[in-house]
């Protein structure tokens, strides 16, 4: 009877290890829970930014507004009919030298 006890108490030790130190333990599968909800959050955002690009397609394929709106913000381009004023900004460029105090 004491050999049937040692038996079962080494199956159960066996069968513990694989659980706590084997390959695909406890620690692994709570690594993998986590990369698979950071997956998660990168894939809705992707699927956001899809949904964004697509849209913007649609917009471009759909009339000449996109286009010419885009062609104004990332080419500059403007109508024939139009002026162009640049604002700037006054302290922008603007370099003060100082004074030499050996000129003097």
């Amino acid at each position: 009877m004491r050999w049937l006890l040692g038996l079962l108490l080494a199956a159960l030790i066996g069968l513990q290890w694989s659980l706590w130190f084997g390959e695909g333990n406890w620690r692994d599968v709570l690594e993998l829970r986590e990369a698979n909800r950071l997956q998660q959050i990168q894939n809705e955002e992707l699927r956001s930014r899809n949904r964004a690009l697509e849209a913007e397609v649609e917009d471009l394929r759909s009339g000449s507004d996109a286009v010419e709106e885009r062609a104004r913000r990332d080419l500059g381009m403007i109508r024939e009919d139009e002026i162009f004023f640049l604002p700037v900004d006054p302290g922008v460029g603007m370099r003060v030298e100082p004074e030499d105090p050996r000129n003097d």
